[in-house]
């Protein structure tokens, strides 16, 4: 029947996200023109066969080792004696470093078996001392999310945002390191 109209893209890629799995994170990112809220999958488990692996679909391997790296340096999380399986739900390829700090959580929570609350989304760019950086279209994020139902986002704290985007009923966490995330998230 031709080409249809796909009205909420954001929903549709979110379809399988579900309640209480570890390893799992919501991220707002843009593609395109458009903001979109999508499902970063993590699985970390035990090396096996001695030399760990490093896996991404529809991510960039190099910056899953560089953020792996900070997570060790600066976070103090061994992960070096672990496999690391990323993907991206949806077969999206992400270019958009907005999603490290969702790739960061998900990783956390797989390899401490936590869940993430379903309703936390996340946008931030990751630097190489774990700081979290700001990033493009901010409030665009902020109102995708709020759309889509999300309760709570993690944002850098480096952000200045409206009177707008602060009066909606999203709760933004507003940290600097991913040692602050961690700190809310998990206690």
């Amino acid at each position: 029947s031709g080409l249809q109209i796909v009205e909420n893209p954001s929903e549709l890629l979110l379809s399988g996200y579900a309640d209480n799995l570890s390893g799992s994170a919501a991220a707002a990112i843009i593609e395109g023109i458009r903001p979109l809220i999508i499902e970063v999958q993590a699985l970390v488990s035990t090396a096996v066969y001695g030399t760990p692996q490093r896996s991404a679909t529809g991510f960039d391997v190099k910056r899953l080792n560089m953020l792996l790296a900070v997570l060790e340096k600066r976070c103090g999380f061994k992960l070096a004696g672990k496999d690391v399986f990323l993907n991206i739900a949806g077969g999206l390829k992400i270019h958009d470093p907005s999603i490290d700090l969702a790739v960061v959580a998900a990783v956390l929570s797989s390899s401490e078996d936590l869940s993430l609350p379903r309703q936390t989304c996340f946008a931030g760019e990751v630097g190489l001392s774990g700081e979290i950086r700001p990033i493009n279209r901010i409030e665009q994020r902020i109102a995708e999310a709020e759309k889509l139902g999300f309760k709570s986002m993690f944002i850098s704290k480096h952000h200045k945002l409206s009177k707008a985007a602060l009066s909606g009923k999203m709760e933004i966490h507003s940290v600097g390191h991913v040692r602050d995330m961690l700190a809310e998230m998990f206690g």
